[in-house]
């Protein structure tokens, strides 16, 4: 298969609207579904599945320095019924992955590029303080009070504002300035928190506006949906989270609308700012229909171009692992610089004229089928974005973009496809952003 670009006229002649661009996929790396992770934990959870199975990598991707990237799992492995109470989730604990993604120059084949991704680093997330966590608490040898993935590690008495519940599903994650922290997006709370890079242990917790929680939680999300009416649709609350260049401000994307502004399967999400330095929040609106299908989605990633300029990665929920055809998996360009604060307004018809307009940045199915990879190959859950470092391609000097996938934990779809983690990588220039001035993180300042 050959590298293709994409040009405005090839999108338009598609009915997509799309700045003057082209983008290339200059390598793929994949990992055995099989493979485990280093955290030492193979007891097999409630479910059967091996506690310490490698999955579900793609939900969220931050880049490190050089060819360092950490990766995080959701909530854990429960695609396996074992517990409709529960909505089938496990004692697993929440984790981060560190990996070594270098870019290798190939001396042949399709793409420019090889990539051998090499497990570098498990790291457990856990609490310096106890945690509230219902009947079920993860078994570890250490006995910290480590996060958990089942639904009911909650308490029952107080709202999803709760910080000391235990039960945790991460989605987002970003890599300080300096290095030593990661931040993470939560959809349970929802909440952003700061871990030790190091130690996984919490060091800090973003709380997110009122209006995105939820009053009475359940371990069932259809329970919880009905109980409540206004914030967070349960499963898809705080999904995307992007960093500035300089450190200083967190971004997350609410995957769904919330319950109050139409619910699952509306138009408007909201875009959260966080200053780290004094918690002050602002929100914006995000419009998730596209004319071009005539549906709404939801969006599973926000990447800073710079620090008001960002991508979100729509997606449908089709293709491999979901036994269908990708349909929908593209990267848009916003700018909320100038966008009004949309804190003090509710209801998707009160959105709908403040939203942040977008413009298409990648087709990434496009791209991917026009390298021999069918709708029925591309993972159905591309969720994870994070830039990498520069690499040269044909004597030019290109900025990278990583794209990755959650496989859910599930090795083998139900038609006996291998299902493993993947990582697409694509390569562009400034001219590429549209007039966008492109500001890399600086990591370990």
């Amino acid at each position: 298969m050959k590298s293709i670009r994409f040009s405005a006229v090839a999108l338009a002649s598609a009915g997509l609207v799309a700045s003057a661009h082209a983008v290339d996929l200059i390598a793929i790396g994949q990992l055995s579904p099989t493979a485990s992770d280093l955290s030492g934990l193979s007891a097999p959870l409630e479910n059967g599945t091996p506690g310490d199975q490698l999955g579900g990598v793609g939900s969220g991707l931050a880049w490190a320095g050089g060819s360092t990237f950490v990766a995080i799992p959701d909530r854990g492995p429960n695609a396996v019924a074992w517990n409709t109470a529960v909505d089938d989730t496990t004692s697993f604990i929440p984790r981060f992955h560190t990996f070594d993604l270098a870019l290798v120059p190939a001396t042949g084949g399709a793409l420019p590029f090889t990539l051998a991704p090499v497990l570098k680093a498990t790291t457990l997330m856990s609490n310096a303080h106890p945690l509230h966590y219902g009947p079920a608490v993860p078994a570890h040898p250490k006995h910290a009070w480590y996060f958990s993935g089942r639904s009911d590690n909650f308490d029952a008495a107080t709202s999803s504002a709760d910080k000391r519940d235990a039960r945790l599903d991460p989605e987002g994650i970003r890599v300080s300035r300096d290095g030593k922290s990661v931040f993470v997006s939560d959809e349970y709370g929802p909440y952003v928190y700061e871990f030790d890079r190091a130690t996984g242990q919490r060091e800090k917790s973003y709380k997110l506006p009122d209006l995105l929680h939820i009053a009475a939680k359940s371990a069932q999300s259809a329970t919880e949906i009905a109980g409540n009416t206004s914030g967070r649709v349960a499963n898809k609350g705080m999904e995307g989270l992007a960093i500035t260049p300089d450190g200083k401000t967190l971004v997350g994307f609410v995957q769904s609308p919330l319950i109050q502004d139409g619910g699952d399967g509306g138009r408007m999400n909201r875009i959260v700012t966080i200053s780290r330095a004094t918690g002050e929040t602002h929100q914006y609106a995000y419009d998730n229909h596209l004319a071009d299908t005539n549906k709404n989605y939801n969006s599973s990633e926000l990447l800073a171009i710079n620090d008001h300029e960002f991508l979100v990665l729509e997606r449908d929920g089709k293709g491999l692992g979901d036994g269908s055809s990708a349909v929908v998996k593209r990267l848009y360009k916003i700018d909320i610089a100038g966008a009004t604060d949309v804190s003090s307004i509710a209801g998707e018809a009160n959105l709908l004229p403040f939203a942040v307009a977008k413009t298409l940045f990648l087709d990434i199915r496009a791209a991917l089928n026009a390298n021999g990879i069918g709708d029925t190959l591309i993972p159905a859950k591309l969720e994870g974005a994070a830039f990498g470092a520069d690499v040269t391609v044909g004597g030019v000097v290109k900025h990278t973009l990583f794209i990755g996938n959650d496989n859910d934990f599930v090795p083998v779809t139900a038609g006996g496809l291998a299902n493993p983690n993947q990582w697409f990588v694509f390569a562009f220039t400034d001219a590429d952003l549209g007039g966008s001035v492109f500001v890399p993180q600086s990591i370990g300042h």
